[in-house]
């Protein structure tokens, strides 16, 4: 594994950082402030990602994040569609996490698709703006305890359940629903469905008032009776008991890189804005010195780019992996658990070292303290992503180790 951004991708993350710094940076504040309103600026944005993309073998966004791969044989290292996705997400994060969450056909149920869809759904919903819903009122972190139904009746399954915290769950054009086909049968049973907008059954109930991320709308979702056609369940209909809960959780394993990519991105903002403000005030940022002779401020600094660098390789790595149809789902836990924990830590920190300018509105560092958060919470929370690690290098399975 090469260390530097491969040659031909280069471009693809320049563009990427430019429509931050241009696009982005400018309207972040405004949709911070305006929760719930869409953000229109993103259509155009959103249209020239789908040209780049139309007829394309190298796609880009959260669609090319699988383990598919394009179907032709390659010798040796193959640098794909998730290494692609991670680095645009990394430095489109870098302007607005918030923003890059509303991005239409870019949500985390589009990835979903693209990791565990048959060719004849991935053609069919390959336009489609798809978010996804997991989390239940008495199911977080554990989705093996999804209470959501899907009962076979005819051509389709009828859902019955409740899902919340979906993210772009109301401006979406389908959501990616996880249900159990048979709950005697524990997580074996889960499936994802795809729900389109409109269908009859699903409403959405409300929108969820938060912390940070707030150009990005959170809706809870009630399936009543809800008909979803059989050929919307994404993957092998068949309950696998030895294979368990490992189908729907490939999605994991592509998107959970992606997650760590944005904590990565939101936190070099954080970074190069706070290197900036500090040697306004005096300091010089000698990395020739030892931590021992330079203020405390500038040995802080350090240390954070030093985290930030071990997650952002860590979190190429699992993308690397994926890249290389190579089991990565302990690889992905741990981009997530230490990307998550050091956005988190460094955003905070960055806004500490700033004082009333990190705590002020003049800058946009207190408000990426608050959008960090969110990424050591979704997508599987700091202390699953731990449990989940341990696991992998104990050898236990879930019931062992809880």
């Amino acid at each position: 594994m090469n260390l530097e951004t491969p040659k031909k991708f280069r471009g693809l993350a320049n563009q990427a950082h430019q429509v931050a710094a241009n696009y982005f940076r400018p309207i972040s504040r405004k949709y911070d402030k305006a929760e719930h309103a869409y953000p229109k600026e993103l259509d155009l944005l959103a249209a020239l990602l789908d040209g780049m993309n139309a007829g394309s073998p190298d796609a880009v966004g959260a669609t090319s994040a699988s383990k598919r791969g394009s179907g032709q044989a390659e010798e040796g290292v193959r640098n794909g569609g998730n290494l692609s996705a991670l680095l645009g997400v990394i430095e489109l994060c870098w302007g607005d996490v918030g923003l890059l969450l509303g991005m239409p056909r870019q949500g985390l149920g589009n990835a979903a698709i693209a990791a565990v869809a048959n060719d004849e759904q991935l053609k069919r919903f390959g336009s489609t703006w798809a978010a996804m819903a997991i989390t239940e009122p008495g199911c977080g972190s554990d989705s093996a305890a999804i209470r959501t139904t899907a009962v076979k009746d005819g051509d389709h399954y009828v859902l019955n359940g409740e899902k919340i915290y979906v993210t772009s769950g109301e401006r979406a054009d389908a959501v990616v629903v996880w249900a159990t086909l048979d709950r005697s049968l524990g997580r074996a049973a889960i499936k994802s469905f795809v729900v389109e907008k409109g269908t009859p059954g699903m409403t959405v109930t409300r929108l969820e008032k938060k912390l940070g991320i707030k150009a990005s709308d959170t809706a809870s979702i009630s399936f009543n009776d809800c008909r979803v056609p059989a050929a919307n369940l994404l993957g092998n209909p068949e309950i696998d008991v030895q294979k368990g809960f490992a189908g729907v959780m490939e999605t994991f394993d592509n998107t959970r890189p992606l997650v760590a990519g944005m904590a990565i991105g939101v936190a070099k903002a954080a970074l190069d804005r706070t290197r900036e403000l500090l040697k306004k005030a005096g300091c010089s940022f000698d990395y020739r010195k030892p931590l021992l002779s330079v203020s405390h401020a500038e040995a802080t600094l350090y240390r954070l780019e030093a985290e930030w660098e071990a997650a952002r390789l860590l979190t190429l790595k699992a993308a690397w992996m994926a890249d290389n149809k190579l089991p990565n789902s302990k690889e992905a836990s741990i981009a997530k658990a230490k990307a998550g924990r050091v956005a988190n830590e460094v955003t905070l920190k960055c806004v500490e070292l700033c004082g009333a300018l990190g705590y002020g509105e003049d800058e946009l560092l207190e408000k990426w303290a608050r959008d960090s958060k969110i990424l050591d919470i979704f997508e599987g929370t700091q202390q699953i992503q731990l449990l989940i690690v341990a696991r992998r290098l104990l050898g236990k399975s879930s019931s062992e180790l809880k």
